[in-house]
């Protein structure tokens, strides 16, 4: 059964956990499987000091990580060669990206007459390599033809419909990150849609994080579509409950027994609280920042200034001895 979509109740005030050995061993003790996304590891090409560390000691409790992005432009393979990397081991088993949750909705919960099975893609590699995964046929993506400027007589042929531009056995439109979006692919994301093709989108994120900066996310890329066509996609990725619902039918843990860890509460921290797991844990590395996990609508059960602030466990165990 899917949770309720209504917030458990929002602590007063998230713990703060940096400093506090005893709570961060009360708090860590509860869970035994940790959903961390792949933001609190590393930012760019920049691993947070203590990340390595920090994942081996979760493990050597017996913690169950498993790695969540929204960022829909590498496959789960990309995903591990870069934690790989980065010192991190990683299996493609562990990660849960939002183009892999858009290619399982595609494949085994949309019901697409088989003459309208194929998709097309506004996105990156990794949208097409999952879809691959799945034996699902797609155009656009990262095919050169689409990365041009309209032409006048592009106008012509798309709006009376003419099958060198409108492939008839698109049934589904999948909306992610696009380093290459233009007027072409939108003009054609359009009237596939008006011509019945689902709207789906990887995720929604109106920002991308990078190298200590803010850059256009995911959502910018269907908002133009949603103001078109005045309805939102459904969307694959965090905080959607469809993403939630498919972690949970592949690696069968308990909500209760589970921890969000994350850093953007619109997203993360809502994805934990919408999912009804038994704890989230924001990282103040990334998007959201101290005034916002504690004045905010969308609040923790606790917070960190870092992640490798979890290795206070080891310290606090040492001094125990």
């Amino acid at each position: 059964m899917s949770p309720s979509s209504d917030y458990p109740s929002i602590p007063v005030s998230p713990r703060h956990l940096t400093g506090d050995g005893p709570g961060l061993r009360e708090f860590v003790d509860k869970y035994s499987s940790s959903i961390a996304m792949v933001g609190v590891l590393w930012s760019g090409d920049h691993l947070f000091p203590g990340t390595v560390e920090t994942l081996d000691l979760l493990r050597g409790k017996g913690k169950r990580v498993v790695f969540v992005t929204n960022n829909s432009t590498k496959s789960r393979a990309d995903y591990t060669k870069k934690l790989e990397s980065l010192g991190i081991p990683a299996t493609p088993e562990e990660i849960f990206s939002s183009s892999y949750s858009s290619s399982i909705y595609i494949s085994r919960i949309l019901n697409l007459p088989p003459q309208k099975r194929k998709v097309f893609v506004i996105g990156e590699s990794g949208i097409e390599q999952e879809l691959q995964s799945e034996s699902i046929p797609f155009i656009g993506g990262t095919d050169p033809s689409y990365r041009r400027d309209i032409k006048p007589e592009d106008y012509k042929a798309i709006a009376a419909g003419d099958s060198s531009l409108l492939d008839p056995e698109v049934g589904v439109v999948l909306v992610g990150l696009d380093f290459h979006f233009n007027y072409l692919k939108l003009a054609l994301a359009y009237h596939y849609i008006q011509r019945g093709a689902v709207f789906l989108a990887t995720n929604i994120d109106s920002t991308l994080p990078n190298s200590g900066a803010l850059f256009p996310g995911a959502g910018t890329m269907s908002a133009p579509l949603i103001m078109m066509l005045g309805k939102d996609p459904v969307a694959l990725g965090k905080p959607s409950q469809a993403m939630m619902d498919a972690i949970e039918g592949k690696f069968q843990f308990d909500r209760k027994r589970a921890c969000m860890v994350g850093d953007r509460a619109n997203t993360d921290i809502r994805f934990g609280l919408e999912g009804q797991l038994g704890g989230t844990l924001a990282v103040l590395t990334g998007v959201s920042t101290k005034e916002d996990i504690l004045g905010g609508p969308v609040r923790p059960s606790a917070y960190l200034d870092r992640l490798s602030d979890l290795l206070g466990l080891r310290q606090e165990a040492e001094a125990g001895h």
